[in-house]
Parts: C-alpha cells; sequence; structure tokens
C-alpha cells in the first residue's frame, strides 16, 4: 500500500508508486502546505514505475504556483534509471546532503 506523510518540511512516500495508486498519492499529499522549502524522501518506497516522474513533477509545479521549493531525497535505482531513460535528471532537483 502506498502512502505519503508529512513531518513539519519532510514527506515521505511509501510503499509502491505504481499507475494503479498514483491518483491516491497525489490525493494524500493535496492538504500539505507547499509555500516553503519541502523534501520529499523517497526512502521507504518499494517499487516504482513512470508515474511516479509524473508525480515528481506535478509536485514540482505546485510548488511554484505556492512559491515553495521541492528537492527529492534517496530516490530508488530504478527510479534514477527511468529519469535517466525519459532525460527528465536535470528537471529532478536532488537533496544534495543525501
Amino acid at each position: 500500500m502506498a502512502n505519503i506523510t508529512q513531518q513539519e518540511n519532510q514527506w515521505l512516500v511509501s510503499g509502491d508508486v505504481l499507475m494503479d495508486n498514483a491518483s491516491e498519492i497525489l490525493n494524500q499529499s493535496n492538504d500539505f502546505l507547499m509555500d516553503h522549502a519541502i523534501e520529499i524522501d523517497f526512502s521507504a518506497v518499494t517499487d516504482v514505475d513512470t508515474v511516479a516522474l509524473s508525480l515528481m513533477m506535478e509536485w514540482q509545479r505546485r510548488a511554484i504556483v505556492a512559491n515553495g521549493k521541492v528537492t527529492f531525497a534517496h530516490l530508488p535505482a530504478n527510479l534514477v534509471s527511468l529519469a535517466a531513460l525519459y532525460g527528465v535528471t536535470d528537471f529532478i532537483p536532488l537533496n544534495k546532503s543525501q
């Protein structure tokens, strides 16, 4: 089961991030504030497909609208590979301290 929780300025995504549950994850995040710097942590994610990239882009779009900023941390290797395959690596701001 996929889940996303917020602890102050960090969001923790857990479980599988797949096509069949992406809207659930996005809906869970709709109530989270994005008007400051947010780190979205993928360390508890077990499996991903390309929809994870779409979620990441949507969160970045929402942060821009709210005058906030998003960085991502602990991306699974297969998500990094998908980003490279689709040529979007440069569009994913990573937390440099991870």
